[in-house]
């Protein structure tokens, strides 16, 4: 029985990790980790009620206490937007650039974007993009 039961929760462990690879959503993972500590419990011929509330409780806590770390760290940042690309580069204010009014405009690598700064910079000065608010460059003044 002792090992009829270590092999029932290692199948259930390999299935959850398939169906993992297709779901990928970090949930069946803790499933399968849930059932590889079963079937250790078994293996050391631990009761059957005792490995299915040891299973019941690490499949339900581990995805809370774990998931989202673990979702964080795996996941990318994304694809990086059109601005993202522009950050380090320079360019020329073309319409000077207005902390109070929010109004100003510059041109980076050819294209005309609108742009802000905490300190005003006048049309035909160099700066450079140190951050992206959207659509909008967030540029310093070059020395």
């Amino acid at each position: 029985m002792t090992l009829l039961m270590t092999l029932v929760w290692i199948g259930l462990a390999v299935v959850a990790i398939a169906v993992e690879f297709v779901a990928t959503s970090f949930i069946f993972l803790f499933v399968a980790v849930a059932a590889l500590v079963a079937a250790l419990l078994a293996s050391l011929t631990i009761g059957l009620p005792v490995q299915i509330v040891v299973f019941a409780l690490l499949a339900l806590l581990l995805p809370v206490l774990l998931r989202r770390n673990l979702v964080r760290r795996f996941s990318g940042r994304g694809v990086p937007s059109r601005t993202d690309t522009l950050i380090g580069a320079t360019g020329e204010v073309t319409e000077t650039i207005d902390p109070v009014r929010g109004t100003g405009r510059v041109i980076v690598h050819g294209q005309d974007w609108a742009a802000r700064s905490s300190r005003p910079v006048p049309a035909g000065v160099m700066v450079e993009v140190v951050a992206a608010d959207g659509i909008v460059l967030v540029v310093t003044q070059l020395a």
